[in-house]
């Protein structure tokens, strides 16, 4: 029995849980993604590794060390075996970014021109482009094809960077709770509209697009989670979290673009529903506070990471997804 993503409601919300759990990492997992159109999912550790995972027979496929650079910010490109990786180590060499093939293991590109560590990193979903945003406080955008930076924003602040999902339009969210967009294709006109997030003061540590671009989801380095319209940049509703003294936890949409799924400060998970305003599900994460959380594009399942990666998925038998390493207390 599968679930379709257009039948996700309530109670399939709720019924989520830990399918297969990974716990073989020596460190922090820093990042997470799904690839658009393969069930195929990138992560990036503390451990210096980028591992590669098959999402719909939760197997490990590939796992490649870079213990020059490290590995902190991650995302697929286009290929379903190539990722842009941002680096922990040799800042001062200007190696910021590095484009990897998993498949062989080999560095393709490096993109030189930020001076501090990389902490936002999106694809375009049309073409080559890509953007970085960084704590030196600029914003890059670049071309796959070209190791020279096609384009920058100087901002205030630490900024966060998200395409939305036709690439038509960025958004960067910035000091102040001001949330700037562009169209991806004159940018250097400036933005041509800026929101802002009335009354509070906490940085914005991540921006999402929903699928059908009509919501904007914003996290704080506070744990506080505002979807905002993205046309008119109302707060559509604003959900909060317990905060964390040295973690910044992530939140999700679901496909749909119905529902929020976030980390919290106590080490559990919670699923608000955005037209209610309530909060659905909350959940035991079993891993601690999570750093990383994303729902999987074309498949209703999302995944929880902290030093531990956990893959959750509807809980509609009693039988969990098989992997090498699930624990005893994978929680199905």
């Amino acid at each position: 029995m599968t679930i379709s993503l257009t039948e996700l409601n309530d109670d399939t919300v709720r019924n989520m849980a830990v399918g297969a759990v990974f716990s073989d990492f020596g460190g922090k997992i820093n990042s997470v993604d799904f690839h658009r159109t393969e069930d195929l999912l990138i992560t990036a550790s503390e451990d210096d590794s980028v591992r590669l995972y098959d999402i719909a027979n939760a197997t490990l496929l590939k796992t490649t060390y870079h213990k020059k650079h490290g590995a902190d910010r991650v995302c697929f490109t286009h290929h379903p075996s190539s990722v842009i990786c941002s680096s922990i180590y040799n800042l001062d060499a200007t190696e910021s970014l590095r484009y990897l093939s998993m498949y062989d293991n080999r560095c393709l590109r490096y993109f030189k021109g930020h001076k501090d560590r990389v902490i936002s990193l999106c694809m375009s979903p049309i073409n080559d482009s890509f953007m970085s945003g960084s704590i030196d406080h600029s914003v890059r955008i670049w071309d796959l094809r070209v190791n020279a930076c096609q384009g920058i924003l100087h901002l205030r602040g630490r900024p966060s960077v998200a395409y939305d999902q036709q690439g038509l339009v960025f958004a960067v969210a910035m000091e102040g709770g001001a949330i700037k967009l562009f169209d991806s294709r004159s940018y250097d006109k400036g933005p041509f509209d800026t929101f802002f997030v009335g009354g509070d003061t906490a940085e914005v540590s991540d921006i999402k697009f929903s699928n059908d671009g009509k919501s904007m989801l914003l996290t704080t380095t506070n744990n506080n989670i505002y979807v905002l319209d993205a046309y008119g940049g109302e707060k559509r509703c604003g959900f909060s979290s317990e905060p964390s003294s040295n973690v910044v936890t992530e939140a999700t949409f679901t496909p749909d673009g119905q529902y929020v799924v976030s980390g919290s400060g106590d080490g559990n998970l919670h699923a608000w529903s955005i037209s209610k305003r309530n909060e659905v599900a909350c959940w035991n994460s079993h891993i601690g506070v999570t750093t990383c959380l994303k729902w999987a594009p074309r498949r209703v399942m999302f995944v929880a990471a902290s030093s531990i990666l956990t893959f959750w998925i509807p809980n509609y038998s009693k039988s969990s997804v098989e992997a090498d390493n699930v624990g005893p207390d994978a929680g199905v």
